[in-house]
């Protein structure tokens, strides 16, 4: 059974090649740093989301494991110091955690 974690952003289409080039920062930081949960990250080409959204995604084996991520994720210093330079390209935010469907 695995979870999903979900961040999604919306930010604003003028800025978006500011917030895209600090995004490449947080996939260097995924990349280099062992700790930090490793994620997808996607943007709508159709759907419900506008193209100015950002979608980061990773599963996790348990609820818990999910939850400790996103606690990780909040309290780190590295991820906090960029998303403050991506705080005013961001229109919102929001953070979703999927269940797996039994049927």
């Amino acid at each position: 059974m695995s979870y999903k974690l979900r961040f999604v952003q919306h930010f604003r289409q003028e800025n978006g090649k500011e917030y895209l080039e600090l995004e490449k920062l947080f996939v260097d930081l995924e990349s280099k740093a062992k700790d930090f949960p490793k994620g997808k990250r996607y943007m709508p080409v159709t759907g419900k989301e506008a193209s100015n959204t950002l979608i980061w995604e990773s599963e996790f084996e348990t609820l818990k494991a999910a939850q400790d991520a996103l606690a990780f994720i909040i309290t780190d210093t590295r991820h906090e110091e960029l998303f403050q330079k991506q705080v005013p390209y961001i229109l919102d935010t929001y953070t979703e955690i999927y269940k797996p469907f039994e049927a």
